[in-house]
């Protein structure tokens, strides 16, 4: 059965995820574990599907805005859907609903959100450190960068299908300092290109492992949509400087409540 509060749930997700342009797994996947009491893996896993719907409208967008650099999604997804593959089936093979599985998925989570508060905070002061250095040093080479992007993707591919957050604050935040000369809206349309095959595979997964919850992904999805549309509609109107900060504590203190429970 639907369940209305997921809807109201998604709505509000959705809302800031349009305004701060935070992974929704960022906010979706802690709300359930920490406040509707979903086990972690059916969380991760109804995510991971639920990010792919999203935002494949969101490539939709990027497509026809033309700001998606083919090569860049070519390379992250050489790594991390080969990664995502090989933690599908590392995870098919213990007991999910074990102490030691639920620890290390809720685990994992919790740091991935300390550090996607860390990144929605300081991520313009690293980026613009990283490229002040690279100013008086020699050049990277363009394979070095490729191998790197690559590398990122394999990074990504393991923490995204394990705790279906990542892609978006970390995997921007690496692409900024090994692409300083893109434009940020590539950048981010890239980056959401390649979440759609990677949350795809790895939602898939989660269903042939059974750990897809469909009333509670279709519940989600009926609030989340309009909630997107209503918040990229606000985001222009919003402070940023305000709302970011108060998101990264918020992110913070659930990540300190995850990891300490």
């Amino acid at each position: 059965m639907l369940e209305p509060l997921y809807s109201v749930s998604g709505l509000l997700v959705g809302i800031l995820v349009g305004i701060t342009g935070v992974g929704g797994g960022s906010l979706m996947t802690p709300l359930l574990v920490v406040m509707f009491g979903v086990h972690p893996a059916t969380a991760v896993g109804t995510d991971l599907l639920y990010a792919a719907i999203t935002k494949s409208a969101g490539t939709v967008v990027h497509g026809a805005n033309k700001t998606i650099n083919w090569r860049i999604v070519k390379l992250l997804a050489m790594g991390s859907v080969p990664a995502a593959l090989i933690t599908l089936f590392l995870m098919s093979g213990v007991d999910r609903k074990s102490i030691a599985a639920v620890s290390l998925i809720t685990y994992a989570l919790g740091w991935m959100l300390f550090l996607t508060a860390f990144l929605l905070v300081f991520r313009s002061q690293i980026v613009a450190r990283v490229a002040e250095w690279r100013k008086h040093h020699k050049p990277i080479s363009e394979r070095t960068v490729s191998t790197a992007t690559v590398v990122l993707g394999l990074v990504l591919g393991t923490l995204v299908t394990l705790t279906s957050v990542g892609a978006g604050a970390l995997g921007v935040t690496i692409l900024l300092i090994l692409y300083p000369r893109l434009q940020i809206r590539d950048v981010v349309g890239s980056d959401i290109v390649h979440a759609v095959p990677l949350t795809l595979v790895g939602g898939i997964g989660y269903w042939m492992i059974g750990e897809i919850d469909w009333a509670l992904l279709v519940s989600l999805l009926i609030g989340s949509i309009p909630g997107i549309i209503i918040g990229s509609h606000l985001a222009p109107r919003m402070p940023d400087k305000i709302i970011r900060p108060i998101l990264a504590i918020t992110l913070a203190l659930v990540a300190l409540k995850l990891v300490l429970s």
